[in-house]
């Protein structure tokens, strides 16, 4: 369902409230205030502990990873490109380049998540820097690890709207639609999880043995069961993305993707702060 309808977005689905922004949005504004002193509090706590470590604390430079945070950070800022041409595209009632742009930002933001369970698996077992071990690991892991909760609360509520856009117009006429919505949800939530069990274990057999096929080889013996999930899950979502008549999600729900878009662009701003203060910094 597309059209090339233009023009101001009507917010009288959701009304305004004296200030004439629409009630979801300034309740989501006043949420976004609230967790940027959250973040405010945990990255000035991390800097003052910089400035002042106390003896035995590790050097940030010896543990850090730059290449493969600077790749990650780059891809979360193009899923902030992929966010924006998805409210376009839903102020522009174009359903088929919303739902491309979500898949994409699902997918970014899948890529940022597998880098940081990477990241935190490679500080924890191989550099011996956890939570309770130093005040570097303390400051680092709640902070970072409270970005990528919030990451991966936004992924998941990418998901679900991904899912809502195929909602039938007429639920009376679909009994079934909330049953194959929730199914549709796990079978993204699978693929998730059996795509980056497989991804790490090729990166980390690349890491061991080198890049040949025989890792691969290796890989596709023992983490069969998952591909074979992996490949079952990816077939469930192309069947649950097949048209099935007209659906109930057009250009007035507008507001409900552009606040996720909100939500999303603070993650993505939040991190650009946390990238600076915490790696960047210690490169200067």
């Amino acid at each position: 369902m597309s059209s090339s309808t233009t023009g101001a977005i009507d917010h009288h689905f959701d009304p305004s409230t004296s200030t004439g922004i629409p009630n979801k949005k300034l309740l989501m504004w006043a949420f976004l205030a609230s967790d940027c002193m959250f973040f405010g509090c945990l990255i000035s706590t991390h800097l003052i502990y910089r400035l002042h470590p106390p003896p035995g604390v590790p050097s940030a430079r010896s543990v850090f990873s730059i290449e493969l945070t600077s790749f990650s950070t780059f891809i979360l800022l193009m899923s902030s490109l992929m966010m924006a041409l998805a409210v376009n595209a839903i102020q522009k009632n174009n359903l088929k380049s919303l739902r491309a742009s979500l898949l994409t930002t699902i997918f970014f933001g899948c890529i940022f998540l597998g880098c940081q369970v990477y990241e935190f698996n490679n500080f924890v077992f191989e550099k011996h820097l956890t939570i309770t071990n130093s005040i570097l690991g303390t400051t680092f892991f709640t902070l970072t690890g409270t970005h990528g909760c919030h990451v991966a609360v936004g992924v998941l509520w990418l998901i679900l709207m991904y899912v809502r856009t195929f909602q039938p117009k007429d639920v009376s006429r679909d009994r079934h639609w909330f049953f194959r919505n929730v199914l549709h949800v796990l079978a993204f939530l699978a693929t998730i999880l059996l795509g980056m069990r497989v991804v790490l274990a090729v990166v980390r057999g690349m890491e061991a043995t080198g890049t040949n096929l025989g890792t691969l080889g290796h890989v596709a013996t023992g983490y069969f069961p998952a591909i074979i999930g992996l490949v079952v899950s990816l077939g469930l979502l192309r069947w649950f993305a097949r048209p099935r008549g007209l659906v109930g999600f057009d250009e007035s729900n507008a507001i409900d993707v552009e606040m996720m878009g909100l939500y999303w662009h603070f993650v993505d701003i939040v991190w650009i702060v946390i990238f600076t203060v915490v790696y960047l910094l210690e490169y200067l």
